[in-house]
């Protein structure tokens, strides 16, 4: 009996210990989005005096229009996790690219409204990165293809020639590309 206590004992410590080294983490930067992983002492140690400038090419979009796009999340992640790490927000700067049928996720609610029958689930994060100076680009061509005028288009967002002119542009500012 007392074996068998023991050894449920020590499967519920280690049951525990794994569920809290699996539990996410919120914010700090931003709330509501983009939980993370604490990830103890990596052995690729972070460098938190580096700059970290990434262009994310977002082109896709989840097949039900109700759910947010997990690759606008993904860049509240990318700011998240490497908050977490030490890293300053300055030093973090990110810029979404997006075309193709991510760039429905730009509409102003209303016209989001009409074209999938639900609110945009996406403009609530897209204004949280507005407060943090985060650049949204839209692809003109995309703007074009799809009939994204700038009536229609959530305020905030800048308009590029191109999807690829806006990629080459910011890699050549020493971006990294993060392509999906």
């Amino acid at each position: 009996m007392k074996l068998k206590r023991f050894v449920f004992g020590l499967f519920s410590l280690l049951i525990s210990i794994y569920a809290e080294a699996q539990k996410k983490v919120e914010g700090p930067l931003i709330h509501g989005y983009g939980e993370t992983f604490a990830v103890p002492q990596p052995d690729l140690a972070v460098d938190t005096e580096a700059d970290y400038k990434v262009v994310f090419d977002i082109a896709n979009a989840p097949e039900d229009p109700a759910k947010l796009n997990p690759y606008f999340n993904t860049v509240a992640r990318f700011l998240n996790m490497h908050a977490h790490a030490g890293i300053e927000k300055s030093k973090l700067q990110p810029v979404l690219v997006v075309h193709g049928s991510a760039a429905f996720g730009l509409l102003k609610n209303k016209f989001y409204k009409e074209q999938f029958g639900v609110d945009n689930p996406n403009l609530e994060l897209l204004n949280t990165l507005h407060k943090l100076k985060i650049p949204v680009i839209l692809c003109g061509q995309t703007a074009g293809a799809r009939d994204i005028s700038v009536e229609k288009r959530w305020g905030k967002t800048q308009l590029a020639l191109s999807a690829m002119t806006a990629l080459i542009q910011y890699q050549n500012m020493d971006y990294a590309l993060i392509s999906f």
